[in-house]
């Protein structure tokens, strides 16, 4: 059974039925939950020293402004439900260096980027108003002495096992040995950077206004795609049209409420428009079987194309959203 066969009644009832119900969390929750950082605040911004410390095959780039984190019960509780394993450890990490993230953190970035051989290394960067002379004062006082990488200090943060490098007063990189080595060869213009990356760096101009965002480029967007829609990832149609899922850029903030966008490029509105097609044709068969909490996520979603760009957009009020991130359709995603 192929892509098309899911837009027509009748054809592979049995597996049609639970590949639609897999595909349905897609307009209602399983995009929203891939903003795990999601923040209300201002524009999250990246200075030129963090970017060119970010390598230039970088597969997902997520950047947040820290800064009101505590303010939003909404923001929390997601941040809670679905903040992957690989990038609470780098945030534990920085919450046991000593610094205190709620005042001297302004933005926080994570970037998974591949490395030769096959498999991703995820590299972290914090923006703020630093302390130096306070911080290194405190590494001293531990005497805690730093490794020298050229002219590169690079300290140990805690006993998480991860390392950090003070890039100047207002940006320091951190992540494991290779991981932080491999920035720190970027920026310093031994290896190619983010600035080196024309279509991510096209991308970045579409949401780097926005308090939340991220951007993924052909390979992560394809695994993004595979991951939300499942069982239909499965299917011999879904691989040709996964090749033409170019790349992707997502945006949310909670300032009034929850407000997610989520842009997915191809190269042609053929391609936009039957990915929205699928994805309508899945949210409408789960908004007939769902809860009255489903449906109203699924009310309060907007899939659509324009060109060769597949939008889909999703928002609702704080107590909404609330109700989603304790439904079974959330759990299911999540776990």
């Amino acid at each position: 059974m192929g892509l098309t066969d899911l837009l027509q009644p009748g054809k592979g009832k049995g597996s049609q039925v639970r590949i639609l119900n897999r595909i349905a969390v897609l307009p209602a929750v399983a995009i929203i939950s891939l903003a795990a950082f999601a923040l209300p605040a201002v524009a999250a911004e990246l200075s030129q020293d963090a970017r060119a410390a970010i390598p230039q095959n970088v597969q997902q780039l997520i950047v947040v402004d820290y800064r009101a984190m505590q303010n939003s019960p909404a923001a929390m509780a997601l941040k809670a439900r679905v903040l992957p394993p690989e990038l609470r450890q780098l945030e534990d990490a920085l919450n046991s260096s000593g610094l205190n993230d709620n005042q001297d953190v302004e933005e926080l970035a994570f970037a998974a980027f591949r490395v030769s051989g096959g498999g991703t290394e995820t590299v972290g960067l914090a923006q703020g108003q630093f302390s130096l002379p306070d911080i290194l004062a405190n590494f001293h006082k531990h005497k805690i002495t730093p490794k020298m990488l050229r002219t590169n200090r690079i300290y140990p943060m805690g006993r998480s096992g991860m390392l950090v490098s003070f890039l100047n007063p207002t940006t320091m990189v951190f992540g494991d040995s290779q991981a932080l080595k491999t920035a720190l060869d970027a920026r310093d213009g031994l290896t190619p950077s983010l600035l080196n990356n024309g279509a991510m760096l096209q991308q970045m101009r579409s949401v780097d206004s926005e308090p939340v965002w991220s951007i993924l480029d052909q390979e992560g967007t394809q695994t993004m795609m595979r991951s939300v829609l499942g069982d239909a990832s499965q299917l011999a149609d879904y691989d040709t049209v996964k090749k033409r899922l170019l790349s992707s850029r997502y945006s949310m903030n909670f300032d009034h409420g929850v407000k997610f966008t989520l842009d997915v490029v191809t190269p042609d509105t053929v391609s936009a428009a039957t990915m929205a097609s699928l994805l309508n044709a899945a949210a409408l068969y789960k908004k007939l079987s769902g809860t009255q909490t489903e449906k109203e996520a699924i009310d309060n979603t907007t899939i659509d194309s324009s060109g060769g760009t597949l939008a889909v957009s999703f928002s609702s009020s704080d107590s909404q959203f609330s109700n989603l991130l304790h439904s079974d359709l959330f759990q299911s995603v999540v776990h």
